[in-house]
């Protein structure tokens, strides 16, 4: 009989009628059953969030930093678990799922830091004549309880960019995990419990998409947090009502590659950005753009590099690139590569499925408009274009409604800060691909990528707000 996972409700460990499995995406194996909430567990978990902030904003900076600096601790006690957890839920290679928690454990590690200088500033207010005796100082408080909604695809360190400011600023979070991987962060639940925070200052809820919607919604919340597609993320912030909207959403990240660059560096960086985690991540490598006097070597060193990949068992150390979350996702990649084709494209390596692994995929002669341009593929698939003009190349990237981040390859101090300038996105990263992340940088995009910025001293600030504090001094010195 699979392990069944209970829910973290507000300190207390839960259940209910509606069992939810969990099966791992290479093999299908069941690995655990877990429960979505109810609507009256989800409204015990609102209202002991309101309860709860009350307590919570007044604790502080000290307590918020070490309840952080705990919590990464106690990860790192059972790293392994972690990490088995995520690639047997989440179908993530090991040395990926390796990476995502010591990610995590840099995410806590710079929160904790990022809750002890949550200051302010002193602000001259003598501007004008007859402002001479009043002192003015700005500084930032929690708003309130946070609806947190958070992706398959990095079960452990997305929520964490969510559940970490947070908590370093005192406001309590209500998290729904995906339906497809909730294993990982109900674990991490377990490690929140032994903090001492305040009963209600955070809970890990599974819910149908039905009971999220009516969180969403809830203005008792005061910040929606969501990472997803660009599809639910909008249609979210439309019933969000007055509360702080920050979406995360997805791309079709762009690369340039110039004449001149580090050829050999361009092609390993975008085979690591195009193809980990089999392409499924927001900033995942999609569409490359090459200088065209040194597209095909290219394009020669590229594919046998993707030809090079190990495919298969993510469990295997060695494993490169591992199945799609679900078969669904699989053949829908197979229709948009299919599609290209029958419009003129060419695959020089995969293009198909096995069950719910994706063949790594090369592409050229696409269509700019097919699908696989010009939508999110979220799967292990690059499309080539070359190019004569670096604008047109910078201008070829612009060409699509997603906005999150873009690399450029080059040598030229110029062509880096003309790529800075111009590219409509919210990271532009030189002689690296657009895949690069630190998690305490701002991040997010423009377009139909986003709203707002992660990263957590960013992060702390769409959790806070501004408050003024004007003193008037009557007599002082006089």
């Amino acid at each position: 009989m699979a392990t069944e996972y209970p829910f973290l409700l507000a300190g207390q460990w839960r259940t209910s009628r509606e069992h939810l499995e969990v099966r791992n995406p290479y093999n299908g194996d069941l690995i655990g059953v877990t429960f979505f909430g109810t609507e009256d567990q989800l409204e015990e978990s609102t209202e002991k969030a309101v309860q709860a902030f009350g307590e919570a904003r007044r604790l502080t900076a000290f307590q918020r930093s070490q309840a952080l600096r705990r919590l990464r601790e106690l990860i790192l006690r059972r790293e392994t678990e972690f990490v088995e957890t995520i690639v047997k839920e989440a179908g993530k290679p090991w040395k990926a799922a390796a990476l995502e928690v010591q990610r995590a454990l840099f995410t806590l590690e710079t929160a904790s830091e990022e809750a002890k200088r949550i200051g302010g500033e002193v602000i001259p207010m003598d501007l004008i004549s007859g402002v001479a005796d009043v002192v003015g100082i700005a500084q930032r408080f929690p708003v309130g309880p946070v609806a947190a909604i958070t992706p398959f695809n990095f079960p452990l360190n997305l929520a964490l960019h969510k559940i970490a400011p947070a908590l370093a600023v005192g406001n309590p979070i209500v998290i729904k995990p995906a339906s497809k991987t909730p294993l990982t962060l109900l674990l991490l639940g377990q490690l929140i419990g032994e903090l001492g925070l305040p009963p209600g200052m955070v809970s890990v809820i599974p819910l149908t998409n039905q009971r999220a919607g009516r969180m969403v919604a809830d203005d008792r919340y005061k910040v929606l947090t969501f990472t997803g597609s660009a599809e639910v993320g909008w249609s979210l912030k439309a019933k969000a009502g007055k509360k702080r909207v920050v979406l995360e959403l997805g791309g079709n990240a762009g690369v340039v590659v110039d004449q001149g660059a580090p050829l050999e560096r361009a092609v390993k960086r975008i085979v690591a950005g195009g193809y980990s985690y089999a392409g499924q991540s927001c900033i995942s490598v999609q569409r490359v753009f090459v200088h065209y006097e040194i597209f095909d070597l290219f394009t020669q060193r590229l594919v046998e590099e993707v030809k090079a990949l190990k495919v298969g068992d993510p469990m295997d150390r060695n494993t490169d690139v591992g199945p799609l979350i679900d078969e669904g996702a699989a053949r829908r990649t197979e229709e948009w590569c299919q599609e290209a084709i029958a419009q003129g494209a060419s695959a020089l390596v995969g293009g198909s499925a096995r069950g719910n692994i994706f063949e790594p995929t090369v592409l050229v002669n696409v269509d700019p408009k097919s699908r696989v341009c010009r939508q999110e593929v979220f799967a292990p698939v690059v499309v080539l274009f070359p190019f004569h003009d670096f604008a047109q190349a910078i201008a070829a990237v612009n060409d699509t409604g997603y906005g999150l981040q873009a690399g450029v390859f080059t040598q030229s101090l110029e062509q880096a800060l003309y790529a800075y300038q111009e590219l409509e996105v919210g990271g532009v990263i030189i002689n690296e691909v657009p895949t690069f992340r630190m998690d305490h940088m701002p991040y997010g995009g423009t377009k139909d990528s986003g709203l707002g910025r992660e990263g957590l001293r960013y992060a702390i600030e769409e959790m806070t707000e501004i408050k003024l504090l004007a003193i008037h001094k009557l007599g002082v010195g006089r």
